[in-house]
């Protein structure tokens, strides 16, 4: 059996960036790693990903009412798995999925829950462990110790963790475990799924990201945003007020409401650094940022600063980027 449970999520058979970094905290906790992971469909690569990954054990649950949008079949596919191994800890992402299932899998098992966390570690000497999560808008961190007897739910922000390292000679067993689901009980049920295109990369796996804000004033200077993520090999994204003004799409947003990020490079032009937005970019190596206003507070945040009119600081830095670039090619 395991100690550690990691729910995991997977695209088109491949496993998501966030699983593995869900493994990569799973292995700065003591006790065997389990991953589970539900689908619909019989799968191909996930399985082996996990144990390379470091899972000790993968356990598949395929049943065709484990559709991605199936949260109640995830529930109760979830709550009869970890009645069967009783693990002491159990691991999710903090996306729509996981956000949602977390709760749920909680009550479920009668036990406790800490949501959007940036930390999770052992008790020297125990198997208990504790939590870290910012509250107060991201204003203050908050240390979380369960009560009782596990199997205690924990759901981690994106980005916190990195993924360890794939091994295709680690040693591991695939489980097919049957749950008993009941079609009564889904009570929500999917017409339709419209995929949105993907172009470029992803904000979440992103190494560099170019964010915009209030400070812009309108949408056309995204277009030049969006060239220098493209120098930078990165992705544009956006504080909650640029989206909120029909300046770029909300699937661009970072914040509290929107999404969290954790690049090597956060530039953030005309971004005023409320502790709202701060809170989906904390877990950026570099903050860099450019704003008018000396007293703004993301300077507070930013590693480093310019004080200065965006429209000439970043014409000049693009074309710095450029001709870097052409020289290293």
């Amino acid at each position: 059996m395991v100690d550690i449970l990691v729910i995991g999520e997977h695209t088109r058979g491949l496993l998501d960036s966030t699983t593995k970094e869900l493994l990569g905290a799973a292995q700065r906790l003591d006790g065997k790693i389990g991953v589970a992971i539900l689908t619909d469909e019989v799968l191909d690569k996930s399985a082996e990903e996990s144990i390379a990954l470091g899972a000790d054990e993968v356990f598949v649950i395929q049943d065709p009412m484990l559709k991605r949008s199936a949260v109640e079949a995830h529930v109760t596919a979830l709550e009869q798995l970890c009645n069967h191994i009783n693990p002491n800890s159990i691991l999710l992402g903090k996306t729509i999925v996981g956000s949602d299932l977390g709760p749920r899998l909680a009550f479920r098992l009668d036990t406790g829950m800490a949501q959007d966390c940036i930390g999770v570690s052992q008790i020297s000497s125990s198997s208990e462990i504790v939590a870290t999560r910012p509250v107060y808008g991201g204003n203050a961190l908050a240390t979380i110790a369960f009560a009782g007897n596990g199997p205690h739910v924990v759901v981690i922000r994106n980005g916190t963790y990195a993924p360890p390292g794939n091994n295709a000679d680690n040693i591991g067993r695939v489980t097919l475990f049957k749950a008993q689901l009941d079609p009564a009980e889904l009570k929500v049920r999917q017409l339709q799924t419209v995929e949105k295109p993907r172009t470029g990369i992803r904000l979440e796996e992103a190494r560099a990201i170019v964010c915009g804000g209030r400070g812009l004033g309108g949408p056309e200077p995204f277009e030049q945003l969006s060239e220098l993520a493209t120098l930078l090999r990165g992705a544009v994204g956006a504080s909650r007020a640029a989206c909120d003004a029909g300046w770029i799409d909300h699937i661009y947003q970072i914040g509290l409401t929107g999404k969290t990020v954790a690049p090597d490079l956060y530039l953030a032009i005309g971004v005023s650094g409320a502790s709202q937005h701060m809170a989906g970019c904390t877990g950026s190596k570099n903050i860099v940022a450019i704003n008018s206003d000396a007293a703004a507070n993301i300077f507070h945040e930013a590693r480093f600063g310019v004080v200065g009119d965006w429209r000439k600081i970043l014409t000049s830095f693009i074309e710095t980027v450029r001709e870097l670039n052409e020289q290293h090619n």
